[in-house]
């Protein structure tokens, strides 16, 4: 129990004060806030990479069509 004590001296009062008055309903929100938190840094990870996917398959699609009418282009005549 005095390891859990101790664990708090290092806050300031201010934060100390705040946590103490603390209802436990709204200890229940906090949680609820800091797990809403993680779950949108989870979708906004997610969706920073489905852009960067898609751009990547965007780009070489491109890339991909320049190099086949390249090849298209050396099996045609000259004009």
């Amino acid at each position: 129990m005095s390891d859990t004590a101790k664990r708090f001296d290092d806050l300031s009062p201010k934060t100390k004060d705040f946590l103490s008055n603390l209802r436990d309903e709204e200890v229940e929100t906090l949680g609820d806030g800091i797990r809403l938190v993680n779950a949108i840094r989870t979708v906004g990870t997610f969706m920073k990479w489905v852009i960067v996917g898609f751009l990547g398959f965007v780009v070489g699609v491109v890339m991909l069509g320049e190099s086949v009418v390249k090849i298209v282009g050396w099996f045609r005549p000259p004009p």
